[in-house]
């Protein structure tokens, strides 16, 4: 069957918007001319996508609902269809999230290494909404941390970097001083996360897992005013990627950890199912560059992943 990509479209846009004139107005077209593309599409799949008798907006039937996600795939492989024989390389969009982590450290290195790889990175609040951004084609890319329960139905991943992590506390901290710690040294600490709880699940698999009962949340304000807070007290620590900061920043002190070393899972992240989308460096280019700076080293009997349990 063929599938008409813009009345595909239009069934996106309205699938976003669950309103038929406000996805009329995202693609610059008439609500008439829109509901008549729906309407097409619907025809040539013999089935209802939208229950339009909610009232003012509209709902996604099941058909509907097994329809949003190989939609939106058909859209990007449309785009990179078209982008594969346009005159110059389309440049990739990656969405970046974790910033207090500095993911873009990450995305630098791979750059530095490939020269003529063009690549337009993007910001993204938090995982969900780089996975929103992917499923809508908006983005080629994710450069973040996925959880051990994995991203959203519909996309894949995979670690392309796994990095150590230090200790951050206070320089008044009793354990300031030691050339390293173990995690259970930091047992009867309080663990401070740098925004709220349920966006660092990395953070809280280390506190279960070695058994730190205190632990204080709050908004992400920033790594300056976080660090302040970390001085402030002398019982508190944080976890940080070993290069994410200067280690000489004022108040503090970062201290590696060992027996066993946390290591901060790094994925890239992309639309559909399997193995990333044909016809771009990218994977490969992280690939290349995870080889030659060792960043996938893993050895269970040294190191501890949340993700290996």
């Amino acid at each position: 069957m063929d599938l008409d990509l813009a009345q595909v479209r239009a069934f996106a846009a309205v699938a976003d918007c669950r309103h038929f004139g406000q996805a009329g107005e995202r693609l610059g077209i008439s609500q008439q001319a829109l509901s008549k593309r729906i309407a097409r599409l619907e025809e040539r799949l013999a089935v209802r996508l939208f229950d339009r008798s909610g009232g003012r907006g509209v709902r996604l039937t099941g058909a509907g609902e097994r329809f949003l996600v190989p939609a939106r795939e058909a859209l990007a492989a449309g785009e990179r269809a078209a982008a594969a024989v346009a005159e110059a390389p389309a440049r990739l969009r990656v969405d970046v999230w974790g910033h207090l982590y500095a993911p873009m450290r990450t995305l630098a290195a791979v750059l530095e290494s490939t020269p003529g790889l063009s690549v337009e990175p993007g910001a993204a609040r938090d995982l969900p909404t780089a996975a929103r951004a992917l499923e809508r084609a908006e983005t080629d890319f994710g450069l973040g941390r996925v959880p051990a329960a994995g991203a959203a139905p519909g996309l894949s991943h995979r670690p392309v970097r796994l990095e150590p992590v230090d200790a951050v506390v206070s320089t008044a901290h009793p354990l300031a001083g030691a050339a390293e710690l173990r995690p259970e040294d930091l047992r009867d600490g309080l663990l401070c996360y740098p925004a709220e709880s349920d966006r660092l699940d990395f953070l809280t698999s280390f506190a279960d897992r070695f058994g730190v009962l205190r632990r204080a949340s709050g908004p992400n304000l920033g790594l300056d005013p976080f660090l302040a807070r970390i001085h402030r007290d002398p019982d508190a620590f944080s976890l940080f990627p070993a290069d994410a900061v200067a280690a000489d920043h004022p108040g503090v002190r970062f201290v590696p950890l060992t027996a066993p070393t946390p290591l901060y899972a790094w994925s890239l992240l992309w639309a559909g199912p399997g193995e990333p989308p044909a016809g771009t460096d990218l994977p490969e280019a992280f690939a290349r560059t995870a080889r030659r700076r060792r960043w996938l080293e893993y050895d269970p009997s040294r190191d501890w992943l949340p993700e290996a349990g």
